[in-house]
């Protein structure tokens, strides 16, 4: 198995994950397996802390080097604003796709979740509007964005570094630029030790997942989960794969290959931020992406760039809409749009937050009454394969994002 690339040896322990966790569902009644059950589990929460470990040095002085390494200001604007265009782009691709197929399908009519979910809304923290997403780009303490995890505060403050640090004299610059590289390079030297543990800790992610999933609610919510899951499809075999070839003129299964490795860690782990080093990876080594391109492009997508969650946000609000029976107007749909595009934004990327996310976009068209919370509760009891195929679009479209712009700037891919 070692001698497997890292995607075949990933795929292999989501198969073994998945009968494990079936296995010990089976025998539960019968003997004690908790202890079994969290020895398994145990790997996968050691392996995404220690994704975690990395995620914040290493976007932090990825991002300081790539805009430092871009040099002039006018290439950090052109490569910013590229950026900016693409993800803009492809997230209101996304969102829009989630919004005809919801007013074709209609999954919330006849849904009967109401009366048989019983959840307590007050537990999920609902952010307090769409401004507060903008606000918090700006990080009243640096510092403390950097030991919160506050990605949008984290990416503003490197950004504007990078940018300043090649406005100071040359002597200053080229000293904080070589500490800064070399705690890259030995950041990135974990990084690969840490990835190397992926099909260890995957296998005790999807135990878990598989062991913890019930199939009840499955029946009400089959027809929401299969617009969701058609939505996302579209938007990873279509609409991106046209993106790859109309701008790249390449195979997009030749692309989708290169990045097997990361899809299938997104896919697992269902964050964003903690496949980012993957990702990075790929990009580079398989891709042929620069380092100036993949700091600036990648950290910003793994944050901002959330077309799988633009897509959910969208799709699930209408959800709730059909459920309760309030029909939605042209005008409520384009803030429903727009919201979701903002919530997408502000989105961390880790597992399950585009539906904390929800409730922004809820409260934008009103829809505010206490059972909002309860069919939430119905759909976060079966967000979890949701959320890690959102993931993969969402880490997907990122790594297409880099490949488009590196071309644009014209580099050499796939060679």
């Amino acid at each position: 198995m070692l001698k497997l690339k890292l995607h075949w040896q990933v795929l292999i322990a989501m198969i073994i994950g998945c009968i494990l966790g079936l296995f010990l569902k089976s025998i539960e009644s019968s003997i004690n397996i908790q202890p079994i059950y969290q020895s398994i589990t145990l790997f996968g929460t050691i392996f995404v802390r220690l994704l975690k470990m990395v995620m914040v040095p290493l976007i932090f002085t990825s991002i300081i080097l790539g805009v430092s390494s871009i040099g002039s200001g006018k290439k950090i604007g052109r490569i910013g604003i590229k950026t900016f265009i693409y993800y803009l782009c492809t997230s209101l691709f996304a969102i829009i796709n989630g919004l005809i197929l919801s007013n074709l399908f209609k999954p919330g009519i006849g849904a009967n979740i109401i009366q048989n979910i019983d959840f307590d809304p007050s537990r999920i923290q609902t952010p307090s509007s769409t401004l507060d997403i903008l606000i918090r780009m700006i990080p009243t303490n640096p510092f403390q964005a950097l030991s919160s995890g506050d990605m949008l505060g984290i990416i503003f403050f490197a950004i504007f570094f990078g940018i300043v640090l090649n406005l100071v004299n040359d002597k200053q610059s080229n000293l904080l630029k070589d500490i800064i590289s070399s705690i890259f390079a030995v950041i990135m030297k974990i990084t690969q030790i840490v990835i190397s543990l992926a099909p260890i800790g995957v296998m005790g992610l999807m135990t878990k997942t598989v062991y913890s999933s019930g199939l009840g609610i499955f029946i009400n919510l089959a027809k929401y989960m299969l617009t969701i899951i058609l939505g996302l499809s579209i938007h990873l075999f279509i609409i991106l794969p046209l993106i790859l070839f109309l701008f790249i003129k390449v195979n997009p299964i030749i692309h989708f290959k290169s990045m097997a490795s990361a899809m299938l860690m997104a896919f697992s782990t269902s964050s964003s931020s903690a496949t980012l080093p993957v990702t990075i990876k790929c990009v580079r080594e398989n891709a042929g992406v620069s380092n100036e391109v993949s700091s600036f492009v990648l950290p910003m997508g793994a944050t901002v760039n959330m077309d799988g969650t633009a897509l959910y946000e969208c799709a699930g609000v209408l959800f709730i809409a059909q459920v309760l029976g309030v029909t939605m107007g042209i005008d409520q749909q384009f803030i429903i749009v727009m919201t979701a595009l903002l919530a997408s934004i502000g989105a961390a990327g880790i597992p399950s937050a585009g539906l904390v996310m929800i409730f922004i976009v809820t409260s934008a068209v009103g829809l505010t009454d206490p059972q909002v919370g309860i069919i939430v509760g119905a759909m976060l009891a079966i967000d979890r394969p949701l959320d890690m195929f959102r993931t993969m679009v969402n880490v997907t479209s990122d790594s297409i994002g880099s490949v488009v712009i590196a071309k644009t700037e014209g580099e050499n891919l796939y060679s």
